[in-house]
């Protein structure tokens, strides 16, 4: 009895601490590691680490979310044979609409629409779609993914996959217990350098990979996160609010991990993470608001630091650095870094290099080992997918990849693990940096099987049959 009103006192103060000090709660509460902790111990129901789903000839897609990324994703999956577009979903009909519009010039048939706040539920719920592709606000990541895999579809979702641990291990287990897949849709992941590198790191260039890096710096406040037109309901200016930590850690981390094997050889042990204070966002916010009365709601709030670092050590004992900074004058970069013992691969900032002593190659011997080490895929898609476009021909390679894998009946390249992993650092970056800076423990979402699990095929063995229509654009 003793014991059970101590711990109910000690729950009540960390509780209020955290809502007096404007920390979300679920960054920091001992409720939250404990169940985390509860729901590992469990052990897995199922390994989705190579697992092959059934075969699907047609692939019929359901886009929830059309916006920006959405309605980019409905052209780019238009020019994907084997693909129906069955149902399109928005909270505003409009951009349905719109979507709509873009199947009839691909030659499309029009999909099934659904509008409203509720109406990614009834397409979910719906028996036309095999996969679910997710390209909403951050919040809806996680229910959207969660309700298309208990009607037995596949979940394809935007990144990040979900901004809570108990989010990150409901993924976990249901796709386990489903049998469906959840992959996230990290697009760095399927760049040119970034594929030339995992396929070097595959073939011991780089030698034994002692430390990697990754960021996601890009100046996002006046033209994107301030702005009133860019994100419905400012949604994505809120997220920046109350949430003091890597945000956004994914498109940095996602081909680096990749490289590196993480849940399958190796894994993420631990972190620490510091920010920065805010420095510019409170001040922007004052200057929109003296001459906007529309933004006075959004000054005197708690932004988070302009610059977070993050850094990993994995259970092999190999580092990486992962930076977060969407709010500074900074040129774009997503500082893709892989070192080893061997050689190191850089890019961002400046072009991409590799060396493999004390300088740089010189771009004409770079050339030619580039050409050697091209991946399969790369060389199958690459130069379609740059005319498709989405960021450069990345956005292609994925989208065909993951209809390529699902209609052959191939294991995804990233599998729910993976999307857990990559996005707990969300979470967990914000409760170190609430206890400054101290270690903080990351779960293994695999449950042991990390260490049995075999690294991602980068073959085109069994595949590739996935064919593409005439690019009109």
């Amino acid at each position: 009895m003793q014991n059970s009103r101590r711990q109910f006192l000690r729950q009540a103060m960390i509780s209020s601490s955290v809502l007096a000090a404007g920390i979300p709660s679920f960054a920091t509460t001992d409720e939250q590691m404990n169940r985390s902790s509860e729901a590992e111990r469990k052990g897995q129901r199922f390994n989705m680490c190579g697992y092959a789903a059934p075969k699907l000839e047609t692939v019929r897609i359901g886009i929830i979310g059309l916006g920006m990324r959405g309605s980019d994703a409905v052209e780019r999956l238009s020019f994907i044979e084997g693909v129906e577009i069955t149902a399109l979903c928005d909270k505003y009909p409009d951009r349905v609409a719109a979507a709509q519009k873009t199947l009839e010039k691909a030659g499309r048939p029009k999909a099934k629409e659904y509008s409203g706040e509720e109406g990614w539920k009834a397409l979910c719920d719906g028996q036309d779609t095999d996969l679910i592709y997710t390209p909403t606000p951050w919040h809806l990541h996680t229910p959207v993914a969660l309700r298309a895999m208990r009607n037995g579809k596949h979940a394809a979702v935007e990144v990040p996959a979900g901004k809570t641990m108990d989010e990150l291990w409901e993924l976990v287990e249901t796709s386990e217990k489903t049998k469906r897949h959840c992959m996230m849709l990290e697009n760095c992941c399927y760049d040119f350098f970034e594929l030339l590198t995992l396929n070097m790191a595959r073939n011991g260039l780089f030698g034994e990979i002692v430390h990697t890096e990754g960021a996601y710096i890009h100046d996002l406040s006046r033209d994107w996160n301030f702005n009133k037109k860019a994100y419905a309901d400012m949604w994505r200016l809120k997220e920046n609010i109350g949430h003091n930590g890597n945000l956004y850690p994914t498109h940095g981390l996602g081909p680096v991990a990749q490289c590196m094997n993480i849940n399958r050889g190796d894994r993420f042990d631990h972190l620490v993470s510091m920010s920065s204070n805010d420095f510019t966002m409170n001040d922007l916010a004052k200057e929109l608001a003296a001459k906007d009365p529309f933004f006075n709601e959004y000054t005197d709030r708690p932004y988070r630091g302009n610059m977070n670092s993050t850094l990993i050590r994995t259970i092999n004992g190999k580092t990486i650095l992962v930076q977060h900074d969407v709010s500074t004058i900074r040129p774009y970069s997503r500082i893709h870094l892989v070192s080893g013992t061997k050689g190191i691969a850089q890019k961002w900032p400046g072009p991409a290099r590799l060396a493999f002593g004390h300088s740089w190659m010189k771009p004409e011997e770079q050339k030619k080992l580039e050409e050697k080490y091209t991946l399969p895929i790369v060389k199958h898609i690459g130069e379609i997918a740059k005319e498709v476009g989405g960021h450069g021909g990345m956005d292609f390679i994925m989208d065909w990849r993951l209809i390529d894998c699902l209609r052959n009946g191939l294991p995804l390249d990233q599998d729910v693990y993976d999307a857990a992993a990559w996005s707990c650092l969300m979470p967990l970056s914000e409760r170190s940096v609430s206890k400054k800076s101290r270690t903080v423990d990351i779960p293994d979402f695999t449950r042991g099987a990390w260490s049995s699990n075999k690294p991602m095929s980068l073959t085109l063995e069994g595949g590739g049959t996935t064919g593409v229509r005439k690019v009109k654009k």
